[in-house]
């Protein structure tokens, strides 16, 4: 079975699988009636708790999973198998919360190989035994060594999958950005220089009309440059390739103040940008998008953008303008606060608009404060 348990364990490479596999087998090899699987933290507190034997029903009945006291905490600082014949006789036994059920007979081992400590496995009530026997623990031990060396397989392989994704991303990024350059430095230069000679060729006609239909030409080519110049605007999230959140913010406000001529200041509050890392690429877009809802609608002059903790420990990101408002129950039959509103919602957070017709508008989303993890 051990050597069944080895293939089994080195065959799979998908991390939760692996952890659930490893609970399965402890509980066959032992004929234990519940068995458990601890991954350990950076803070040797467990981090991940899979159960076996026990129901989703009596899971959330029971609450919160264990962090690592009593006899697992035991287990976690002594790092060599524990067997006792009965949990409740023990005077290091406690932490039991309500609703879970009654347990004996124990046998735990720690996760170790490659002189790093993983987890650890639990198994109680011994099925037709008063307690887990020495050939029980035995098979444990080498258990736990076959499941921790899987455990780091599994962890390396999704490591690389993550490596291989990122790298993928970062080649669509720079391929997107290499077709932004090329539109920038080659189409709409050539459009320029096209327009420069018509309007050339304009002064020097006689002919009204003929002067007229090249103005309108002009005019055609200038509207041309312009959507190739937001075109080029939604096609470089690029910007975010080598900057971290502040800059790229600062960098994407710079670059909407040049294309638009609207006065953009960009204020950006360094510890809520760390909270919003992870999601920067969601912030991005979500900025550009307001961005662009000004551009076309506000008619606006000058712009803030915001990224500020609240005083309750919320992130705030807020952008307003002085342009010409609008109606907030009208503007939303349309798609762009729609759009905005189911941005932030994926994104975890909460939307709101203000507007006075005339006097500019204001949108902000809000991610609320992180609230720290309890368990008992």
């Amino acid at each position: 079975m051990l050597i069944q348990a080895g293939l089994t364990l080195a065959a799979e490479l998908d991390f939760e699988t692996v952890l659930e596999h490893i609970v399965d087998l402890a509980v066959e090899l032992t004929g234990a009636t519940y068995g458990a699987l601890g991954v350990l933290g950076s803070d040797r507190r467990i981090e991940r708790f899979i159960t076996k034997g026990i129901s989703d029903e009596d899971r959330a009945r029971i609450g919160a999973p264990p962090i690592g006291h009593g006899i697992l905490g035991l287990l976690i600082e002594r790092q060599e198998p524990v067997r006792l014949p009965d949990l409740t006789k023990d005077p290091r036994s406690y932490g039991f919360p309500p609703n879970h059920p009654p347990m004996r007979s124990f046998l735990g081992a720690p996760l170790r190989a490659l002189g790093r400590i993983y987890g650890d496995i639990y198994l109680t009530d011994k099925r037709g035994a008063d307690t887990f026997s020495d050939d029980d623990e035995a098979a444990v031990v080498v258990l736990a060594t076959q499941a921790a060396v899987a455990i780091e397989n599994a962890r390396l392989y999704e490591e690389a999958q993550q490596a291989q994704q990122e790298l993928r991303r970062l080649e669509v990024l720079e391929e997107r950005e290499r077709i932004a350059k090329e539109l920038h430095d080659g189409v709409i230069q050539a459009l320029f220089a096209v327009g420069m000679s018509l309007q050339g060729a304009g002064a020097l006609v006689h002919d009204p009309e003929i002067a007229g239909r090249l103005d309108d030409a002009v005019e055609d080519i200038d509207g041309a440059i312009r959507d190739l110049r937001n075109y080029i605007f939604g096609l470089r999230p690029g910007i975010l390739a080598d900057r971290q959140l502040p800059e790229a913010i600062r960098k994407l406000c710079e670059e909407f103040e040049e294309r638009t001529g609207v006065v953009t200041v960009a204020s950006v509050h360094d510890g809520a940008a760390a909270e919003l890392a992870s999601r920067a690429g969601d912030v991005i877009l979500l900025l550009r998008e307001t961005l662009s809802n000004i551009e076309r609608h506000a008619n606006a002059t000058t712009c803030r953008v915001t990224l500020r903790r609240s005083d309750d420990g919320a992130i705030e990101l807020e952008v307003d303008d002085d342009g010409e408002g609008f109606d907030i129950d009208a503007e939303r039959t349309g798609m762009g606060l729609a759009n905005l509103e189911a941005r932030v919602s994926s994104m975890g957070g909460t939307f709101h608009a203000a507007s006075i017709a005339g006097d500019g508008a204001t949108i902000t989303a809000r991610w609320p404060p992180r609230r720290p993890t309890t368990a008992t």
